[in-house]
């Protein structure tokens, strides 16, 4: 049998090969998109007002967010006592006897307090300063580590409230904020109502600290701040353990976001931030080189 066509309004067989002009603009729209996304991909000379105004409102969202999850009491202490006892099965619950070692050593656990409420943002925003004004070419994909990092917490928060081991029923942690009165955390103490007590998994104190460390490290020249870049994760992880407001596995769950976090980078950036020209690409003295697709 002949084979039978079915011919439209216009005279065109339904089926037949597309005409080549029709072709070439689909290649022309693909094409497009390419380009639109390399540009959208590709590093840029950072404006300074507009990186104000983001992270203002990045950091005002998160703790919109991570203080409107509602506070599951029961359930943040039910979890606290299940992480608790797995790390009593893993042999690494000495959570309690560094709380109280370092507490009886007045002058180091004050120290701490404030380590704890402050340098949790102020060696951030050094760390993004100094890319910014450093490091331009390496700023976005970095500072969106730091973003994806901290947004992926979120739902820790949501999904697994968990009680800082100070606020766990029938504990003998110490909660060295309320017992040396010391100001500025907003875990405890007269500020605690203007935060979610029952959001320590994960820690962000970890995931940020070390995303500093990490960004120092593979960054700067001088081999004490390279030094210094390892000691900063390492020492908060003390701190948020003396102070009783986070089990190790809450570092872990840092330790997990910050990966996802650089994961995102490497996807949208096609490289890990580091690996990026340090100047941004087109501008006087810097390379020209390509961003991957």
């Amino acid at each position: 049998m002949g084979e039978t066509t079915v011919t439209t309004l216009e005279g065109q067989e339904q089926g037949a090969p597309q005409p080549v002009a029709e072709q070439g603009a689909g290649v022309a729209e693909q094409g497009a998109g390419k380009d639109v996304l390399r540009r959208l991909r590709a590093p840029r000379r950072p404006r300074f007002w507009f990186e104000i105004l983001l992270i203002a409102v990045s950091y005002w969202t998160y703790s919109l967010i991570r203080n409107a999850v509602p506070e599951q009491k029961h359930e943040a202490l039910r979890n606290a006592d299940w992480i608790w006892r797995t790390e009593h099965h893993l042999g690494i619950a000495v959570e309690e006897s560094v709380n109280h070692t370092v507490n009886s050593v007045t002058w180091l656990i004050i120290g701490m307090n404030y380590y704890y409420a402050t340098l949790h943002f102020v060696v951030t925003l050094g760390v993004l300063v100094w890319l910014y004004r450093s490091h331009p070419g390496r700023y976005a994909a970095t500072r969106l580590a730091l973003f994806a990092t901290t947004a992926v917490a979120l739902l820790g928060y949501y999904f697994f409230p968990l009680a800082p081991p100070r606020l766990m029923n029938g504990g003998h942690f110490v909660d060295t904020v309320v017992v040396h009165q010391t100001w500025g955390s907003m875990a405890s103490g007269d500020l605690k109502h203007m935060s979610n007590q029952y959001a320590a998994m994960p820690s962000m104190h970890i995931g940020w600290s070390l995303w500093c460390g990490l960004t120092i490290f593979a960054l700067a020249s001088a081999p004490w701040a390279r030094i210094l870049g390892l000691l900063y994760p390492a020492t908060t992880l003390i701190v948020i353990v003396a102070t009783a407001n986070h089990f190790w596995l809450d570092a872990v769950g840092g330790m997990l976001c910050l990966t996802f976090g650089f994961l995102v980078a490497r996807l949208w950036f096609g490289s890990l931030p580091y690996a990026l020209p340090r100047r941004v690409p087109g501008t006087r003295g810097a390379p020209l080189l390509p961003v991957k697709a």
